[in-house]
Order: C-alpha cells, then structure tokens, then sequence
C-alpha cells in the first residue's frame, strides 16, 4: 500500500481532505505581488528611517506613548486603499469567521509575507498590512475558537487594525517550550476565573493599544498532562494585571510593542472567556503556533534575501589587494552557497504551507515540515546575514545598514519561536514513527552475505 505521508517520495500529492474556498487566481494574484512590491519600493523602503525615528522619540516619551509611530499610520491608510490589508486571513479561516480576509492560501501569502519580509525591521510593512505578530496568530485563534461574541468585540477591532493583542505562555519559572509546564493558576469562581502566576516575554503587550490578552493557564491538575490547560481572553485593563518591565532583547527593548514581563494578581475574568473549552489549550497552541511561525518564517527568508543582494552589492563595488571582491573565490562560493541555503529553505516552508492548505497542520507529516521549517530558516538566515556582516567589514555592525536589526531579530527567533532544540526533536520523532510504520524501505535492513567460505583458509 502506498504510504500515507510522502516520505522519501517528496512530491507526491495525497488528496486533499479539505474543502472551502478556493485560492486567488493566478492573474490576480500576480497583480496584488506587483501591487505589494511597489507598496514596498514607494511607501516602506523610503520610511524606514523615519519608522525608526519616531520610534526613538516615543521611546523618549515613556512607556505611556508606546503605540504604533505616525508613519504606520499613513501607511496603513495607503495599504488598506490598495486592497493590501488583511493578507494573512487565509481563505479557510476567514470562512470559518465569516469575516473578510486577503482570500489567499497560505501558500500564496508564503509569497506575500516574503515580499513584506524584506523591510527594516522584518515587520515594519507587515504593521502597514496589519500582518504582524502577535496579532495573525490571534486573530486565527479567535477566527476558529472564538464564540460570535468573541469575534465582534476582539476579532473585528483587531481587523481593522484598531487595537492590538499579545499571546501569554512563556513563564520564567519553568522551561515553557514544554507547554505542560506551564504553572499560572486558572481557577473557576463561581461564574468567574480567577488568575494567578507570572509570565515574561510577551510581546506587543508594551503597547498602549494592546487591548486584549490570549492567556494560557493550568486549569487542572488532575487531568491528564495533555488536558490540564486552558487558553482564556483576559481585556488588558482587567484589575490586577501589573507589566513589570520590557525585556531587552540585545539590548533593544523593542519599543512600541515591548516582550513584557507580567504579574497576575487575582485576575477576575468571567468564566464565557475560556476559548473551546476548558483542557483544550495545549491544542489551541499547537494549533497556533503552526500558522503564525510559519509566517515568521516567511519573513525571515524576506530578511535573508536582502541581505544576499547587499552583499553582493558590497561584493561588486569594493576593492581589496588589487581585485574587486566579487572576484574572489571565496566570496563566489559565499554568495552560491547564500543562494543555495535560501531556496531551499523557501522549498521546505512552500511545501509546509501548501500542505496547511490541502490537509491542515495536525496532518502528521505537514507537522513535521513546520518543526523543520522553524528550525531551519531563522539558522538559515543568520547564517546568510552573517556572511553579509563578515563582508562589509566594520560597516556591517553599524547602524549604516539593516544588517545588525536583522542578526538580532533572526538569532532572537531562535528561542522567540521555541529552541531550536525541540524543533528538531518534534521532527526528529515524527521522522522515526513514519520510518517505523509507513516507509516502504524501512525493513530492507542489511545485506546477509554467506560466509562460510573463508577468503584465506587457516594454515
């Protein structure tokens, strides 16, 4: 029999076992890539700069003023005008909603989260687009989880772009890359739950437009390991909720949107904000994570990209010991070799994504390629960006190219998005069952050869 998942047979097709809307057209979509490409060139490219600007003014203002700067603002106005708002909704979701999205596949918005990826920082036209993290993430969570009421107050506001949100999980008592560590208490009071426990590095949560909180909690502690958690929508202005600080990532507090550390003090919220049910928050999360770290994903290729041209930018106009550095053999193999590194990896999260459309993330082997997909890419493109710093010299550190922005962004993602550790480990399990189970070569095992026919017969 065939087996189920591709295995070594990397592109074979299983059907597909989902049925909804289907993707943009091909003409169509090519135009809104043109569209986005020259958003890029006219309106993100020239800003980024000024984003950066207005971010240190705000910065200087305190922690009261964190909110977008002006110039995401206008662009948001403009992205919106040019139909470029909302691109990460896939179809899928957006049906299940019943709000609008951007009507593209995930694999379609691999192409769009790339293009947007390509900015300083990674996610400074993905503000513009209103598709940046945390905020995808959420709005999938309340599109597919969340009750109708749910939707109108957070989903739709969310949208529009109007408020923000941040995602609760990482706690600093425990190690939260096993989700069934988590400790913060979710206890039921009457028609209320009552929360208490500290989390750190939350992000977007420093934002003063940052109105609701997607928090993950024990609920239980008697079920089983699996069951024990629960994800609740806490409002950001519910009493008891203190931000402690903003951590500093190299340094960078990441001002205006801030990885918060936060305190939960007898946090009263009514018990109708649980989403899907109580013990059902380990698979919110896995989820979640599958679609909004994939996008992270995208993003970060965007990042590797232009740091391959700006090194061979470097490489083509700079000489050294009497020959431009674009001649010399090592930087030709440092180029290829970026090159190389970058489509494969785009390969490996293309197929990711084509299989969320066709069979969803729970699908053992699209499961699989997501683990893959977060543990290869952000490696990748410090890797890329690296060379690209190695080639500029000095230059390369300082704040006369996006460089520096883009190493800390992409090796913070190697912990932001779960270590790279588990990542491979998931995969790496994943890997040995379909081997065990499914793979047509797994039981070839060794040759036998006879050997009873000595090659030299003993003296």
């Amino acid at each position: 029999p065939q087996p189920s998942s591709p295995g070594f047979v990397y592109f074979q097709r299983p059907a597909a076992r989902r049925s909804g809307p289907g993707a943009m057209d091909a003409q169509a979509f090519e135009k809104l890539k043109a569209n986005l490409w020259d958003f890029m060139k006219t309106e993100v490219y020239p800003n980024e700069l000024l984003y950066f600007k207005q971010v240190d003014e705000i910065r200087r203002r305190g922690p009261s003023h964190w909110r977008q700067p002006p110039i995401v603002e206008e662009l948001r106005e403009k992205a919106k005008a040019r139909g470029l708002f909302n691109l990460f909704l896939p179809v899928d979701s957006a049906a299940l909603a019943g709000r609008s999205g951007g009507g593209l596949t995930n694999l379609q918005y691999a192409d769009c989260c790339e293009i947007m990826g390509t900015a300083n920082h990674a996610e400074f036209a993905a503000e513009a687009c209103n598709c940046s993290s945390p905020d995808t993430g959420n709005m999938e969570v309340l599109a597919r989880f969340g009750t109708e009421e749910h939707k109108r107050r957070w989903l739709e506001p969310l949208l529009r772009a109007e408020i923000r949100s941040c995602y609760a999980m990482t706690e600093p008592a425990v190690a939260s890359s096993d989700a069934t560590n988590i400790r913060t208490s979710i206890v039921r009071d009457g028609d209320e739950l009552v929360i208490n426990g500290r989390k750190h590095w939350i992000t977007g949560a420093g934002n003063v437009d940052c109105k609701i909180m997607i928090l993950m909690g024990r609920t239980s502690l008697d079920a089983k390991p699996y069951r024990q958690q629960s994800q609740v929508l806490v409002p950001m202005d519910t009493p008891g909720i203190t931000l402690v600080r903003p951590m500093q990532t190299f340094g960078d507090d990441d001002c205006p949107k801030g990885h918060m550390e936060i305190l939960f003090e007898d946090v009263r919220v009514p018990a109708s904000n649980i989403l899907w049910g109580e013990g059902r928050g380990f698979e919110i999360a896995q989820l979640r994570l599958g679609p909004g770290r994939i996008h992270h994903c995208m993003r970060m290729i965007g990042q590797a990209e232009r740091a391959l041209s700006l090194m061979c930018s470097r490489a083509s106009e700079r000489t050294a010991f009497g020959q431009r550095l674009s001649e010399m053999g090592a930087t030709l193999q440092t180029v290829a070799q970026a090159r190389a590194d970058i489509d494969q990896a785009r390969l490996l999260v293309r197929e990711a994504a084509d299989r969320m459309d066709r069979l969803g993330n729970t699908d053992p082997y699209t499961r699989k390629l997501l683990s893959l997909v977060k543990a290869v890419v952000p490696s990748m493109t410090q890797k890329v960006v690296d060379a690209a710093m190695q080639l500029h010299g000095g230059l390369g550190v300082c704040q006369d190219t996006f460089l520096p922005m883009a190493f800390v962004g992409t090796r913070s993602l190697r912990f932001a998005d779960g270590p790279d550790e588990v990542h491979w480990r998931t995969a790496g399990r994943l890997e040995l069952a379909y081997q065990q189970k499914e793979s047509p070569l797994y039981k070839i095992g060794r040759y036998e050869h006879d050997k009873s026919t000595p090659f030299r017969a003993k003296l």
